[in-house]
């Protein structure tokens, strides 16, 4: 009876998060915003679109053009994308070097400006990259690699690193919570599971497992979860063997997992990451 509440009361929070207001309705109050996510992928051109995924039923999307950034087939892996005064800033593996990456258009003549900073060799065997930000202006960072032996590493600085192994049977994971005293991702296994990771912001601390699904997520490549409301994750599940992509509604916890349908188009390119603005609100999914 309990857990049944729990999840009656947790439904109710995800589709308060995702709520919207019939067409013939006088609201008293503005209504609930539809939830987003914004993915910048890298195609096989070295190209790099944006398309914007919304919330609604049947979810939609639609998909910009963005500019030429890099040699054809060069781009590993990216993080997400942040957008900060006029700027595209992430990181991006080329080969073994890892690069910090600013792209935008000069205010005064339009022109694409593209700079690629190396920061260090040895790369090629990771198969995750992303950074966690808290706070706007940043107050906590932390830098997350997963090498292909198992291995989760974390920087606080270049010098400052920790490695956690026993993750070898990952295959894809996201970022739902970036905290004060935490980070948690999701994550998928090859076996199918779902799994959150919880990270504490203390060193001295170990990562928490909880599995969340024990089959079914073992076709999706690719994860990219980005806020919806308070505490709900909006979450994008990419299978690219098939170019399909589906949506998802995650509450707080990962206690309930709705899905909202297939996302209209292809989605074959080699790197798909996420875009955000710099001043957007932390994730807060767990």
């Amino acid at each position: 009876m309990k857990s049944l509440k729990r999840a009656t009361a947790a439904t109710a929070v995800l589709l308060g998060a995702f709520a919207t207001v019939p067409a013939h309705a006088a609201p008293t109050s503005a209504p609930t915003p539809t939830c987003k996510v914004q993915l910048e992928p890298v195609t096989s051109r070295g190209d790099a679109p944006n398309t914007t995924i919304a919330a609604t039923s049947p979810p939609t999307a639609k998909t910009t053009t963005g500019p030429h950034l890099f040699a054809p087939g060069t781009v590993r892996l990216t993080s997400s994308w942040r957008w900060d005064s006029g700027s595209n800033d992430g990181w991006v593996v080329i080969g073994p070097r890892l690069y910090q990456v600013s792209w935008g258009y000069d205010e005064m003549t339009g022109e694409l400006y593209d700079y690629q900073n190396p920061v260090g060799g040895g790369w090629d065997r990771f198969t995750m990259f992303e950074q966690a930000t808290y706070g706007s202006p940043a107050t906590r960072i932390a830098r997350y690699g997963l090498r292909n032996d198992g291995v989760l590493f974390r920087w606080t600085s270049w010098k400052n690193v920790r490695q956690y192994p026993g993750f070898a049977s990952v295959k894809a994971m996201t970022l739902i919570s970036e905290t004060k005293t935490y980070d948690t991702f999701l994550a998928t296994t090859r076996g199918g599971a779902l799994y959150t990771i919880h990270i504490p912001a203390d060193t001295r601390l170990q990562p928490t497992v909880k599995k969340i699904r024990s089959s079914t997520w073992q076709g999706f490549e690719t994860l990219i979860a980005e806020r919806c409301g308070t505490q709900s994750t909006l979450l994008t599940a990419i299978d690219k063997d098939t170019g399909t992509a589906y949506l998802y509604a995650v509450s707080h916890g990962a206690v309930v997992i709705k899905g909202l349908g297939k996302v209209p188009g292809t989605y074959k390119d080699p790197v798909i990451a996420r875009w955000v603005l710099d001043d957007a609100p932390n994730r807060n999914g767990e």
